[in-house]
């Protein structure tokens, strides 16, 4: 079972910019999405999660306990995950070693090394990282994300760049993780077809703020929502 993610007037100021400006939500379900155009404050959400934006007021809380008092690195041992827009898979590592280095950090030893890359299911694993295909790439992000006893993954843009059969595959591993591992999983992606197939719940924010959560279905059904932050009438991403 997941826990849940509560966010309650979470803001964020860089100079004069609030990227995040009062920002209350809940995600509790399996899996949830975050939408939004660019500079809606996507990537700064994910920031604050993970330690690498300082919130200026509000609070972050998961099944009550505060995010915000954990520094970075305790909140990756605690159990927070996440993938960036650029892939972080290093080059001269093997793909196993690139999911062994996660867990040096995270916790887990080498079951949960295995058993990371046999959930993502890695052929590559001897091969280094400049030598593994895209989808390779993001089956190794997947797994570091799993490794160990993850609570809260967050996952950002992981169908960037893959093909249809490539997404399909994507999209059966996350719809798994909550089941398999017990987190909950926040995605962002501009791919409203693989939103509106995996999430549950879908917050919806533009300039900093919260415009739009609940089901995913009836958030992305709303013909403000499709037409001022995703673009055209049949639910296309403006990008």
């Amino acid at each position: 079972m997941t826990g849940s993610l509560v966010a309650d007037g979470l803001t964020v100021v860089y100079g004069g910019v609030k990227p995040l400006d009062d920002v209350s939500l809940t995600f509790d379900r399996d899996v949830c999405g975050l939408v939004g155009p660019n500079g809606a404050g996507k990537t700064t959400f994910f920031n604050a999660l993970s330690g690498f934006a300082q919130p200026s007021a509000g609070s972050l809380a998961f099944d009550g306990e505060d995010i915000l008092a954990m520094n970075a690195a305790k909140r990756a041992r605690w159990g927070l995950r996440r993938t960036f827009q650029q892939e972080q898979v290093i080059h001269g590592l093997s793909g196993w070693d690139n999911v062994r280095l996660a867990a040096e950090h995270t916790g887990g030893g080498r079951a949960a090394v295995e058993r990371a890359i046999d959930f993502v299911g890695l052929d590559g694993v001897d091969r280094a990282g400049s030598q593994l295909s895209m989808l390779e790439r993001r089956l190794v992000e997947i797994a570091k994300t799993v490794v160990g006893s993850p609570k809260l993954v967050l996952l950002d843009e992981p169908g960037a760049g893959l093909d249809q059969s490539e997404t399909e595959r994507l999209i059966s591993l996350i719809r798994q993780i909550p089941n398999e591992f017990g987190a909950l999983v926040i995605l962002v992606d501009h791919d409203m077809d693989l939103v509106s197939t995996v999430c549950g719940t879908t917050a919806v924010l533009d300039f900093g703020h919260v415009i739009a959560i609940g089901p995913t279905a009836t958030v992305l059904g709303s013909a403000n929502v499709r037409k001022a932050y995703l673009g055209t009438a049949d639910m296309e991403a403006d990008e």
